[in-house]
C-alpha cells in the first residue's frame, strides 16, 4: 500500500501508545489504517453563517467514509462581523483570518492527517480555510457553508445590509421606528451568510475561480438539502486526490488561477476585500500577489453579474438560473478567464464548467452585453495611496468627486459626527489610524457608511479610510489605503480642510498639496502610541504586513518536511 503522512501516528512499537489513544475514540484496526481525513468547520453559535455546517459536515464524513477513508472533525474559531461591528470587537475580524489558518495547519501537521475537506460561512472564515489548505499543501476541498435566504419585506426583497441602512432612514426621520423593528425580523430569515455579493459569497464564488471548490456549489442557499450531496462529494474528491497524489493545492493556486479569481471579483462588482484576500492566498502559494495584479485584472474584465449591494440580485437568484458555473462560464466564453487552470477534481477549469447554462441576460449577461466594460472595482494611486486604495464602482453614479477632508483619529470619532449628522454634503471624511498594525486588525466600515446612505448622503460625500470596508458598503468609499497612517503613510499628514480628489476613471487619489509642503508634514510627524500593549492584537500589530499585500503575518510559501512528492 502506499506509504501516507498518517502512517508516522500508527505504525511501528513506538507507536502503541498512538494507537491507544485512536482506539479511545472508538476506531478499529481497519479504521486505523486508512487515510487520515481532516474535516474541518466553524460549528457554532456564534453567527447565523456557520449554522449551516453541521449536516454538510456529515455527508463529507459519509463521502471520505464511502471511499476508503477516516475522517476525522474539528472545528476552529469564527467572529461574526455583524456582530462585531460598529465596536472594538471587529478589530478581531481580519485577526480570525490568520487564526483560522495557523489551526487548520497545527491540527494538520500535528496530527499527520493525509487529506483536508474545509468548510467555510462567516466572511474571514472563507479565506482562512484556502490559506490553511495551501500552506499545509495536503490534498483538499473547500466547501462554502451557503448563503441565508434573502428576505421580503414591503413588498421586496430585502438583505441584512437593509436593517444597516434603514437606522440612518430613522436618524433623519425618513423611518420610523416601528418600521425599522419589522425590518428587523424580516431581512434575515434563515441561518446561512449573507444573501448579497458582500464578502462570503464574493470569496466563495473565488473558491470556484480558483479551483479549490467542489465545482458550482457557492451559491446553493445554505438551506438547501441538496448541499449534502455536494459535501458528500467532497469527501469523494479528497480521497481520490489522495490516492493520486494530487492536485495539491499548490498545484491549483497558480498565477493564472490568482487571475481568474479577481476576474469573477470585477464581474459581479464583489467585495473590495476579495483583494486583499486573495494576495493573501497567493502569499501562502508563495506567489507575489498585490494590488497591482489585482488591479490589472480588474480593468480589463466587464461586470456582468447585477448583485447587490450595487445591483438588484441575491445569491439565490444566481443559483436559480444555474449557479457560479453560469458566471465562469460566461467569463470562459468571453476570454475573460484561464480555462486550462485545474481544478480539485483533476479537471480543468473549462472542462468542469464550459457546459453550464447560458447567461439569463438579468441577474448575469453574457460578455458582450456586460453592465460595464470594465470590473465593478478598481485600485487607485496618487500621493494619498502611493501603494494602492480599493474603491467599489459597481452601483456608482458617479466616478469622480473632490472636496475639503475631514479628518478622524478613529472610527468611533466619525461615527458619532454621523449619527448627529455634523458633517455636511461635499466633505471627504477621512478615517485614519484603523489600518491592519495601526487598528490593529483593520476594522470594517460597514456601520458608518450605512448610515451615511441610509441618510440619503451616499454619494454627497466620500469616506477615505486605511481600514476595511464591508462587501455589503455602497457608496464613494476608498478603504485599504496602503501605506497606512500609523507606519508613516500619507493619510497621516492630511489635515482639516485639505482638498482631496477622488478620479475613479482615472484611477487616482490625491491631497492636493506640492511635494515641498508633503515633505514639511512628514518632518514633523510622529508615529501614535500603539492602542494595545498586549495580548493577541498586540502580537497581530507586531507581526502584520500593508494591505497591499494581504496584510499577512508570515514570511509565505511555508514547507513541511514529511510530504515528498
Amino acid at each position: 500500500m502506499k506509504s501516507l503522512r498518517s502512517d508516522v501516528t500508527r505504525h511501528g512499537l513506538t507507536r502503541t501508545p498512538h494507537r491507544a489513544f485512536m482506539r479511545a475514540m472508538g476506531l478499529g484496526d481497519d479504521d486505523i489504517e486508512k487515510p487520515m481525513i481532516g474535516v474541518v468547520s466553524m460549528k457554532g453559535e456564534q453567527t447565523p453563517c456557520n449554522m449551516t455546517h453541521g449536516f454538510q459536515v456529515d455527508a463529507a464524513k459519509e463521502g471520505v467514509a464511502n471511499s476508503g477513508g477516516t475522517p476525522r472533525e474539528f472545528t476552529t474559531i469564527s467572529m461574526s462581523d455583524g456582530i462585531g461591528m460598529n465596536h472594538e470587537g471587529m478589530k478581531f475580524s481580519l485577526v480570525s483570518r490568520e487564526l483560522i489558518a495557523d489551526s487548520i495547519e497545527a491540527v494538520v501537521h500535528g496530527l499527520a492527517y493525509d487529506g483536508l475537506v474545509g468548510f467555510g460561512g462567516c466572511d474571514k472564515t472563507l479565506p482562512g480555510v484556502m490559506m490553511g489548505m495551501v500552506r499545509c499543501n495536503v490534498p483538499s476541498v473547500f466547501v462554502y457553508g451557503g448563503a441565508a435566504l434573502p428576505g421580503r419585506f414591503a413588498g421586496k426583497q430585502v438583505t441584512i445590509l437593509d436593517s444597516y441602512e434603514a437606522v440612518g432612514a430613522v436618524l433623519t426621520g425618513a423611518m420610523d421606528e416601528a418600521t425599522l423593528a419589522r425590518l428587523e425580523r424580516a431581512c434575515l430569515p434563515s441561518v446561512g451568510a449573507c444573501a448579497g455579493q458582500f464578502t462570503a459569497n464574493t470569496m466563495a464564488m473565488v473558491s470556484e475561480a480558483l479551483g479549490l471548490s467542489v465545482p458550482n456549489v457557492s451559491m446553493i442557499p445554505g438551506v438547501y438539502a441538496e448541499r449534502a450531496a455536494y459535501a458528500r462529494r467532497a469527501g469523494a474528491i479528497v480521497m481520490q486526490a489522495v490516492a493520486d497524489g494530487g492536485p495539491l493545492p499548490r498545484d491549483i493556486v497558480t498565477r493564472a488561477a490568482l487571475e481568474n479569481a479577481c476576474a469573477v471579483v470585477a464581474a459581479t462588482g464583489g467585495s473590495t476585500n476579495a483583494a486583499l484576500h486573495i494576495p493573501a492566498i497567493a502569499h501562502e502559494a508563495g506567489i507575489a500577489f498585490g494590488f497591482d495584479d489585482v488591479a490589472r485584472v480588474f480593468e480589463r474584465t466587464p461586470l456582468i453579474a447585477d448583485l447587490c449591494p450595487g445591483g438588484r440580485f441575491t445569491a439565490k437568484d444566481v443559483h436559480d438560473i444555474g449557479g457560479t458555473a453560469v458566471i465562469l462560464r460566461a467569463l470562459l466564453d468571453g476570454g475573460h478567464m484561464d480555462g486550462t487552470c485545474l481544478t480539485v477534481t483533476g479537471a480543468t477549469l473549462a472542462e468542469a464548467y464550459g457546459e453550464a447554462a447560458l447567461p439569463d441576460g438579468a441577474v448575469v449577461r453574457a460578455a458582450a452585453a456586460a453592465l460595464a466594460p470594465d470590473g465593478g472595482l478598481a485600485v487607485l494611486k496618487g500621493n494619498l495611496c502611493p501603494n494602492g486604495a480599493l474603491l467599489k464602482l459597481a452601483g456608482l453614479k458617479t466616478l469622480a468627486f473632490e472636496g475639503p477632508a475631514r479628518v478622524f483619529e478613529c472610527e468611533e470619532d466619525c461615527a458619532r459626527a454621523v449619527e448627529t449628522r455634523a458633517y455636511r454634503a461635499g466633505e471627504v471624511l477621512i478615517i485614519r489610524n484603523e489600518g491592519p498594525a495601526g487598528g490593529p486588525g483593520m476594522r470594517e466600515m460597514l456601520g458608518v457608511t450605512a448610515l451615511i446612505y441610509g441618510q440619503q448622503m451616499g454619494e454627497k460625500v466620500a469616506l477615505v479610510t486605511d481600514g476595511r470596508f464591508s462587501g455589503a458598503t455602497r457608496g464613494i468609499c476608498v478603504g485599504y489605503v496602503a501605506p497606512e497612517a500609523a507606519v508613516g503613510g500619507p493619510l497621516a499628514l492630511v489635515r482639516d480642510g485639505d482638498t482631496v480628489r477622488i478620479d475613479a476613471a482615472a484611477r487616482r487619489m490625491d491631497v492636493l498639496l506640492d511635494d515641498a509642503e508633503l515633505a514639511a508634514r512628514r518632518a514633523g510627524w510622529r508615529p501614535p502610541a500603539p492602542r494595545h500593549k498586549a495580548g493577541l492584537l498586540a502580537k497581530y500589530a507586531a507581526q502584520v504586513g500593508q494591505a497591499d499585500k494581504g496584510a499577512v503575518t508570515h514570511p509565505g510559501g511555508a514547507e513541511w518536511p514529511w510530504f515528498d512528492r
